[in-house]
Protein backbone atom coordinates (compact mmCIF):
# COMPACT_ATOMS: atom_id res chain seq x y z
CA UNK A 1 0.00 0.00 0.00
CA UNK A 2 1.19 3.29 -0.56
CA UNK A 3 2.43 5.37 2.66
CA UNK A 4 2.01 9.20 1.36
CA UNK A 5 0.00 11.52 -0.11
CA UNK A 6 2.07 12.71 -2.80
CA UNK A 7 0.66 13.06 -5.85
CA UNK A 8 -1.26 15.53 -7.68
CA UNK A 9 -4.83 14.67 -8.49
CA UNK A 10 -5.09 14.49 -12.05
CA UNK A 11 -1.61 12.29 -12.39
CA UNK A 12 -2.43 9.56 -9.42
CA UNK A 13 -2.90 6.07 -11.08
CA UNK A 14 -3.50 4.49 -7.75
CA UNK A 15 -5.74 6.06 -4.51
CA UNK A 16 -6.49 4.29 -1.47
CA UNK A 17 -9.16 3.82 -0.46
CA UNK A 18 -10.28 4.51 3.59
CA UNK A 19 -13.69 4.28 5.69
CA UNK A 20 -13.93 6.04 8.59
CA UNK A 21 -16.59 7.08 10.92
CA UNK A 22 -17.07 10.79 12.23
CA UNK A 23 -15.05 10.78 15.42
CA UNK A 24 -11.79 9.43 13.76
CA UNK A 25 -12.23 6.37 15.18
CA UNK A 26 -12.40 3.21 13.09
CA UNK A 27 -10.06 4.11 10.10
CA UNK A 28 -10.50 1.51 8.22
CA UNK A 29 -8.24 0.51 4.40
CA UNK A 30 -10.45 -0.17 2.09
CA UNK A 31 -8.78 -1.29 -1.52
CA UNK A 32 -6.36 0.33 -3.78
CA UNK A 33 -8.01 1.33 -7.21
CA UNK A 34 -5.83 1.59 -10.17
CA UNK A 35 -6.26 4.76 -12.84
CA UNK A 36 -4.80 3.46 -16.06
CA UNK A 37 -3.47 6.39 -17.90
CA UNK A 38 -2.18 7.32 -21.69
CA UNK A 39 0.82 8.26 -22.39
CA UNK A 40 1.43 11.53 -23.28
CA UNK A 41 -2.14 12.87 -23.00
CA UNK A 42 -3.68 15.76 -21.43
CA UNK A 43 -6.25 16.56 -19.18
CA UNK A 44 -7.04 12.88 -17.74
CA UNK A 45 -8.01 13.71 -14.52
CA UNK A 46 -12.15 12.64 -15.75
CA UNK A 47 -10.18 9.30 -14.94
CA UNK A 48 -9.19 9.75 -11.98
CA UNK A 49 -12.42 11.38 -10.95
CA UNK A 50 -14.39 7.94 -11.94
CA UNK A 51 -12.30 5.59 -9.81
CA UNK A 52 -13.88 8.11 -7.01
CA UNK A 53 -16.91 8.78 -7.30
CA UNK A 54 -18.40 6.37 -4.90
CA UNK A 55 -16.35 8.27 -2.51
CA UNK A 56 -17.15 11.80 -0.46
CA UNK A 57 -13.58 13.05 0.07
CA UNK A 58 -10.80 12.70 -1.75
CA UNK A 59 -7.06 13.88 -0.22
CA UNK A 60 -4.48 15.09 -2.31
CA UNK A 61 -1.73 17.32 -3.37
CA UNK A 62 -2.95 19.64 -5.40
CA UNK A 63 -5.68 19.52 -8.00
CA UNK A 64 -5.70 21.47 -10.88
CA UNK A 65 -8.82 24.19 -11.86
CA UNK A 66 -11.06 21.93 -14.09
CA UNK A 67 -10.26 18.92 -12.16
CA UNK A 68 -11.24 21.09 -8.68
CA UNK A 69 -14.22 22.46 -10.47
CA UNK A 70 -15.60 18.59 -11.24
CA UNK A 71 -14.80 17.29 -8.31
CA UNK A 72 -17.12 20.35 -6.42
CA UNK A 73 -19.56 19.52 -9.41
CA UNK A 74 -19.62 15.68 -8.32
CA UNK A 75 -20.19 16.54 -4.89
CA UNK A 76 -16.67 15.46 -3.35
CA UNK A 77 -14.84 17.44 -0.87
CA UNK A 78 -11.21 18.04 -1.86
CA UNK A 79 -8.60 18.81 0.65
CA UNK A 80 -5.31 19.76 -0.37
CA UNK A 81 -2.73 17.84 1.89
CA UNK A 82 0.28 16.00 2.07
CA UNK A 83 2.75 13.43 3.77
CA UNK A 84 1.86 9.76 5.09
CA UNK A 85 -1.94 9.23 4.65
CA UNK A 86 -2.66 8.44 8.78
CA UNK A 87 -1.45 11.53 9.80
CA UNK A 88 -3.09 13.32 6.71
CA UNK A 89 -6.45 11.71 7.63
CA UNK A 90 -5.84 12.37 10.56
CA UNK A 91 -5.42 16.18 10.02
CA UNK A 92 -8.64 15.87 7.87
CA UNK A 93 -10.42 14.43 10.67
CA UNK A 94 -9.50 16.62 13.47
CA UNK A 95 -10.74 19.76 11.31
CA UNK A 96 -13.98 17.97 10.56
CA UNK A 97 -14.76 17.29 14.26
CA UNK A 98 -13.73 21.18 15.38
CA UNK A 99 -15.92 22.64 12.12
CA UNK A 100 -18.98 20.48 13.28
CA UNK A 101 -18.02 21.79 17.21
CA UNK A 102 -20.84 24.69 18.15
CA UNK A 103 -19.22 28.18 18.88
Amino acid sequence: MEKNVDLHFGKASSICIFDFDEEGNNKKFIEKRSVEFNPGEKHQWMKTLNAIKDCDVVICVQAGFKSKFGIEESGIKLVEDDGPIDEALNRYIDHYNFMKTPI
